[in-house]
């Protein structure tokens, strides 16, 4: 049986900065093989990110590339039938070695269709094995929050068990993603919030200790994971041991932080930016989701012609933990 000529997607129809959610759109396009070597997957589930949200807003788009499909994560079939999670960040073909480091990278949903559509391409080697044991709607949960979790707690921080951190804001995929991979790897974790529903929530994923935003902590700790920026960011260098470290993965609150640079000098501080991760981590992530139990807290599950409004939901910051897209 021939494949169809055209497959139902969500894109970004149009930029808005205020609304971005309004200028997300389900429609069918042709989603053919943009590049030699590249394979398709019949995708079953994808999940909402915050990287959507940008892409609504005209960051990292050009009017010229719309309609662009959304989306980074995924998981599907390949036309033989294996499951599979589709790996996000696309490199040159010539790149080897770490794929986040490549200074030619992007993302799915940047230069290439996203994973918000029934079908998508990626190359060969963006493919990875799932196993029985993990659901689809889980694993659509892994190729972006949870990698960057995993990376930022055991790349970037390079956190031991035993060893203390404390999660800037709560909430979002990504800090719910690294209060439950912290405290299943045997680390103290402590989480800040601004809400009191959502430290109640914090605790319930496994934090050991919540505080208000800014609140002192009773002890300092070995990592900060920062993904929040000006609004937390003095806080988190007066929150380490000497020789500590903080792992950066995003500033949501804007960059313009005061650096202190006393303070980083003076206790030996250090200051690890990271995006997203490698095939390998991925694969790791995974090992570490079978041999643990861990599974994604997931907020919500929407069909395909629901993501829009599921986008303006996490646009909205009504949203705790991740919004899975059940697609086929």
């Amino acid at each position: 049986m021939s494949a169809p000529s055209s497959w139902r997607a969500v894109v970004a129809s149009s930029f808005g900065p205020e609304n971005p959610g309004a200028g997300a759109a389900v429609v069918d396009l042709d989603l053919s093989q943009p590049e030699p070597g590249w394979v398709p997957v019949t995708v079953e589930a994808a999940s909402l990110n915050h990287h959507d949200v940008w892409s609504l807003k005209g960051v990292g788009l050009r009017e010229a590339q719309l309609p662009m499909v959304l989306g980074t994560d995924a998981s599907g079939t390949l036309d033989d039938g294996t499951p599979v999670l589709v790996h996000a960040v696309i490199t040159s073909p010539t790149w080897r070695g770490d794929e986040t480091l490549d200074p030619t990278r992007s993302l799915l949903s940047e230069r290439y269709p996203g994973t918000l559509a029934q079908r998508v391409w990626v190359p060969a080697g963006n493919v990875v094995p799932r196993p029985e044991e993990l659901s689809a709607r889980d694993a659509a949960c892994l190729p972006t929050a949870y990698l960057t979790a995993y990376r930022l707690l055991f790349t970037a921080a390079g956190l031991r068990p035993g060893q203390s951190v404390l999660v800037q804001g709560a909430g979002g995929g990504v800090a719910t993603a690294c209060i439950l991979l912290a405290r299943a790897a045997g680390l103290r974790v402590l989480v800040t919030s601004r809400s009191p529903e959502r430290a109640e929530r914090a605790r319930e994923l496994g934090a050991h200790l919540t505080l208000g935003t800014g609140e002192r902590l009773p002890h300092q700790v070995d990592a900060v994971i920062e993904t929040v920026g000006k609004a937390t960011w003095s806080h988190s260098l007066r929150s380490l041991v000497p020789g500590g470290v903080i792992a950066v993965a995003g500033a949501t609150t804007g960059p313009d932080a005061d650096a202190d640079l006393n303070r980083v000098f003076f206790k030996g501080l250090r200051v690890v930016g990271t995006t997203m991760g490698t095939r390998p981590e991925l694969e790791r992530l995974v090992a570490f989701l079978l041999a643990t139990g861990v599974r994604p807290l997931v907020d919500r599950t929407v069909a395909l012609d629901d993501a829009p409004a599921a986008l303006s939901a996490l646009a909205n910051g009504e949203v705790y933990g991740k919004v899975v897209v059940e697609v086929s």
